[in-house]
């Protein structure tokens, strides 16, 4: 099963030629969540061939350079002729600047536009196979919120040659013990799947905070998942800068990925003081990281997260 994830917006407030405002896309096995919609993340999602067909909108928090993007991607879709509804999901008190926004300039949306406020520390979504969980972020002048997706724990290995020891025939008997169910033998033995199922193994999981301070919700949101996707606005040189506007530096992501075990540190929301040259946000993050993938993206770039188990993947 697929999961991709395309960094649509990597920029900070004030976008650049090069970064625009932040927006996040993954498609798990077809199914896309959008996470963050700065101004033009319609085109961007054009531009980088993600497709168009959102079923869920995570809004992290009401700062312009999350949202603007939602008016004319809402509009573009009705142009398109969606019937299928949209979810917004959102902190505490958005709901009414949101439907503002999706009604700007008297504009009714052809298609449902449910937008839902969620408390940080709950589920937002719980999808086929995964959940969508909030945490506490820690912003300027806002309520704000972070997402974790979170995929349920796959069967264990099933050990074939095991089976076939215990007299399992070959065929659907096989894939009963693999669901979970116990098989009854035409000896009348029973073959329970505990015998020939290894333990559970853990699906994915991705962590998008936002922009926020380091805060121990992010570490407490997931145990070492796969993909952690954090503020890092400023280098060690605007450290008081970060803290005055509610951002953290790529050292201060670098600390909490660790903390948290992530196995890939994505530095996101970089300043337009960096727009030459993200290398210094980079190298301090790498010092804090240790031994761990961290990486700043550009827009437009992918990457696959295979399973735990199977993790072969690279960024492309």
């Amino acid at each position: 099963m697929s999961m991709r994830v395309t960094f649509l917006g990597t920029g900070g407030a004030v976008p650049t030629t090069e970064r625009g405002p932040s927006a996040l896309l993954v498609n798990r096995e077809g199914e896309r969540l959008l996470f963050d919609c700065g101004e033009g993340t319609q085109r961007q999602m054009m531009r980088y061939g993600t497709g168009f067909t959102v079923s869920h909108l995570f809004v992290t928090h009401l700062h312009g350079d999350h949202i603007l993007g939602i008016p004319g991607l809402i509009q573009t879709w009705d142009f398109n002729d969606r019937e299928d509804p949209i979810a917004i999901h959102a902190p505490p008190g958005a709901k009414r600047h949101l439907r503002s926004l999706v009604n700007a300039g008297g504009y009714q949306p052809g298609y449902p536009v449910n937008i839902h406020e969620v408390r940080p520390g709950s589920v937002a979504l719980s999808g086929d196979g995964y959940e969508v969980r909030t945490f506490e972020t820690e912003h300027r002048n806002v309520r704000s919120m972070g997402y974790a997706l979170v995929e349920d724990d796959r069967p264990g290995r099933f050990d074939r040659e095991r089976a076939e020891e215990l007299g399992v025939p070959v065929g659907p008997a096989f894939g009963r013990l693999h669901s979970g169910e116990s098989v009854e033998l035409d000896d009348g033995t029973v073959v329970d799947p505990e015998q020939v199922v290894g333990d559970p193994r853990p699906g994915r999981a991705v962590v998008y905070t936002g922009d926020t301070r380091p805060v121990d919700e992010t570490v407490a949101a997931v145990d070492r998942p796969d993909l952690l996707v954090h503020d890092a606005t400023f280098g060690d040189e605007w450290a008081d800068r970060a803290r005055s506007t509610g951002h953290s530096t790529g050292r201060e992501a670098a600390e909490i990925a660790a903390r948290a075990g992530a196995r890939r540190l994505a530095l996101t929301h970089i300043s337009s003081r960096y727009a030459g040259d993200p290398g210094p946000i980079l190298n301090e993050a790498r010092e804090a990281f240790g031994g761990g993938e961290v990486f700043v993206p550009d827009d437009g770039q992918k990457i696959e997260l295979p399973f735990p188990d199977e993790r072969d993947g690279r960024g492309e």
